[in-house]
């Protein structure tokens, strides 16, 4: 009988011979798998991304470049950009402006004063209020706005027996300055969140070696603190722009859709309120504006990365 055969029929050789082909099997299943391993936890989160908002996103694209007989057009695009919805897009960006600057010069400062105060219980409860307010819109907004600042509302009944009342003097909470009033409700909050991580990241020391060098506290903010906060400042208005340019059902709900925004507009197309020559305008609007927030995105990624070299 030759050596082979002995091999053949020994089970002990067998078995070790099945063993170490389980251990080579298990050896390179647990190699997939730390390789894999994060792309396999984030699977559910980029499908749930691309079931609602890829799919989506490609059928505006789809949409704002098909004629009413289904062809391809650019007769949609055309029209966006002429008589009402161009003044829809122009209100939008107003709006998404103003509704960036004054909230994120006011939110700076109010992050400055609850960062700087000694009480860790206090900066607790605004944070978290913050978080409460940042994500409270729509129609309950409103609401609270009219119950209360309304032309007869609580606030305003109150303010009118001491003849200051807002509306004698040129206020009215359903025009375009009365949505940028109430905006500022969620847009604050908001800023609140973005910059106070920036505000905690400024160093101690470095304040420190300013003052050690002679420099004065003005001088300090002028030469380190609002360069370095710069960028933050930057990207949290750039955040509140793209809030304030896509909200909807605060603006609609205030106004009853008298003033032209796009999202309004948007909202008009899907309700069936729909020109007989004009289909897909309504896509060609959302197009538009899914472009100038993937531009306003692009530009806060840039600010980031630039204020993430002193800050983290």
């Amino acid at each position: 009988m030759s050596n082979t055969d002995v091999v053949a029929l020994d089970p002990d050789s067998r078995e070790s011979g099945s063993n170490a082909t389980t251990r080579k099997s298990n050896s390179w299943l647990r190699i997939v798998l730390r390789k894999s391993g994060p792309a396999i936890a984030l699977a559910p989160f980029f499908i749930f991304t691309f079931l609602g908002l890829g799919i989506p996103t490609i059928g505006v694209i789809f949409k704002a470049f098909q004629g009413n007989n289904g062809g391809f057009t650019f007769s949609n695009l055309g029209q966006i950009v002429h008589g009402v919805y161009l003044t829809g897009f122009e209100n939008s960006f107003k709006l998404a402006f103003l509704s960036s600057i004054i909230p994120g010069v006011l939110g700076v400062f109010l992050a400055y004063a609850i960062q700087t105060s000694k009480s860790k219980a206090l900066r607790r409860l605004i944070t978290a209020v913050s978080g409460v307010f940042a994500n409270f819109g729509g129609v309950n907004l409103t609401f609270m706005f009219i119950a209360t600042l309304g032309s007869t509302g609580l606030l305003t009944f109150w303010l009118n027996a001491i003849k200051l009342n807002p509306w004698h003097f040129g206020f009215n909470l359903y025009t375009f300055s009365g949505v940028v009033f109430v905006y500022m409700y969620f847009q604050i909050p908001l800023m609140v969140l973005v910059i106070t991580p920036a505000l905690v990241g400024l160093r101690e020391s470095w304040r420190e070696a300013a003052e050690n060098m002679g420099a004065s506290n003005l001088r300090y903010w002028y030469h380190v603190g609002v360069p370095v906060l710069l960028p933050s400042i930057l990207g949290g208005m750039l955040l509140l722009f793209g809030s304030a340019f896509a909200a909807y059902a605060t603006a609609e709900s205030l106004t009853t859709g008298i003033i032209a925004l796009s999202p309004i507009q948007i909202g008009n197309f899907i309700n069936g309120n729909v020109i007989s020559n004009q289909v897909n305008t309504g896509y060609a609007i959302a197009f538009g504006m899914l472009v100038i927030l993937s531009v306003t995105m692009i530009l806060y990624g840039l600010v980031r990365k630039r204020a993430s070299r002193w800050l983290l």
